[in-house]
């Protein structure tokens, strides 16, 4: 996971993942436009009890002020709130409207690993806030990276011991082995920050921050939870996964083609993740078109001809998979239900739509339990749209983020065509495979 991947540029061109605002949204009037549910805002009305109504005005109030993006699939609505923001008390909104700052996918997953050692938190914060530290201009940020290094150095150093009591038995000597390389690393980028060699810092904080993910990975110990018995005899990814997207981009003086690295994560999705890795082994995706990509999300999966969705061979009918949630601080996911449904307004997904290039199941508008095979990734910028303050976090099933070239998800059109999507790690973690293997 740790290779760098190159997109194939013809001339270096900046993406272009600019949200765009708009109150006013049209119906889909096909297939390929049905990412989410419908949804017409209201406004607030203030004489019913807020706390029943809070997640509803919460999103009107959004909406208002531009917060929530507009999904194509919205009902025509158009919003108007006649009330003054800046004198509304609704109790409790800020924490509806706020969410984690996270939104770098490499750190979103380390996060949503199923673990609970603050030794190696504590080391892995300070490397992170590295990428905080280079924003400042020219070499004076070489000053705070040089604390961040110092940071992370002792503890690494102080709770070495308590990382290595949290490995997995089966999984300790890769573990130690990746300590070591950690401990190299840390004296290399001190060394770095030392020679003042700015450019250097990124590439081995990413090094090192790759380190961290897979000690954090060596401290799972097998699958964490049950699969609801329904459930448990569909293709399951119990664990992580890897895939290589490639692309070959039509039309594009600037892209020619592009590779994308995406983590699939089964501890937090596991029938969802084990669908789309059956799928991408059953080669379903290859040679499909870009279906959607109208600057809101890219989205590709409707196969040819009148299903909108996969066709089980063996079934000769349409595979479906339930909405799958996971929750912070929960054990295992909820299925069937959105978190709204649930009533857990407040609650934090493990997965959250928080990065460019989270990637997630489309279903129907209204049938929760009717994803198959069409996938979307999200361009947007998350500060304005933080999680559980728009209207994708707790209703779509996320299981996993480009990590590798995520910026140029933006360039993509209607037509450019994917070539492949090959697992590169984690095969072994699927678990009742569909698909036939040829020979």
């Amino acid at each position: 996971m740790a290779a760098i991947i190159s997109c194939n540029l013809i001339t270096p061109k900046l993406p272009n993942n600019r949200v765009r605002f708009a109150t006013t949204h049209t119906t889909a009037t096909n297939n390929n436009d049905r990412l989410t549910q419908r949804f017409t805002p209201t406004t607030c009305s203030f004489n019913r009890n807020p706390c029943q109504k809070l997640k509803e005005c919460a999103i009107s109030l959004a909406l208002a002020v531009g917060l929530i993006t507009g999904a194509p699939s919205f009902a025509d609505a158009n919003v108007n709130v006649n009330v003054n923001a800046n004198n509304l008390a609704l109790p409790d909104l800020s924490v509806l409207i706020s969410g984690p700052p996270i939104k770098d996918p490499g750190a979103l997953l380390r996060y949503a690993l199923p673990i609970n050692n603050k030794a190696v938190r504590e080391v892995q914060k300070p490397l992170e806030d590295i990428t905080d530290s280079l924003k400042v201009a020219g070499v004076k940020a070489l000053d705070s990276v040089e604390r961040n290094v110092r940071q992370a150095s002792r503890a690494l150093k102080q709770g070495k011991s308590l990382i290595v009591t949290g490995l997995a038995e089966s999984k300790k000597e890769h573990g130690l082995e990746l300590l070591d390389k950690l401990e190299v690393g840390m004296d290399e980028l001190q060394q770095i920050v030392e020679d003042r060699n700015r450019d250097a810092v990124a590439p081995k904080q990413k090094e090192l921050l790759n380190y961290v993910g897979g000690v954090e990975e060596d401290m799972v110990d097998g699958f964490p939870y049950e699969v609801p018995e329904e459930y448990q005899s569909m293709p399951l990814l119990k664990g992580r996964a890897a895939v290589d997207m490639k692309v070959k981009v039509k039309d594009n003086p600037n892209l020619d083609e592009c590779v994308f690295r995406i983590v699939l994560d089964g501890y937090n999705a596991p029938v969802t993740a084990g669908n789309f890795v059956d799928l991408v082994e059953r080669n379903f995706y290859d040679g499909m078109e870009i279906q959607r990509a109208d600057g809101f999300v890219v989205q590709t999966g409707d196969p040819e001809g009148p299903a909108e969705g996969f066709i089980d061979p063996s079934t000769e009918k349409t595979r479906t998979i339930p909405l799958e949630i996971m929750v912070d601080g929960e054990k295992s996911p909820f299925y069937g239900e959105t978190l709204e449904e649930l009533g857990l307004y407040k609650a934090q997904t493990k997965l959250p739509f928080n990065a460019f290039g989270t990637m997630a199941m489309a279903r129907e508008e209204f049938e929760n339990n009717s994803a198959s095979s069409q996938v979307f990734w999200l361009l947007k910028e998350s500060e304005l749209t933080p999680s559980n303050a728009n209207i994708l976090d707790g209703r779509y099933a996320v299981f996993g983020y480009v990590t590798e070239n995520e910026d140029f998800l933006a360039d993509l059109k209607v037509g450019d065509v994917i070539e492949s999507i090959q697992v590169v790690s984690g095969l072994e973690n699927l678990v009742n495979p569909s698909y036939k293997i040829a020979g």
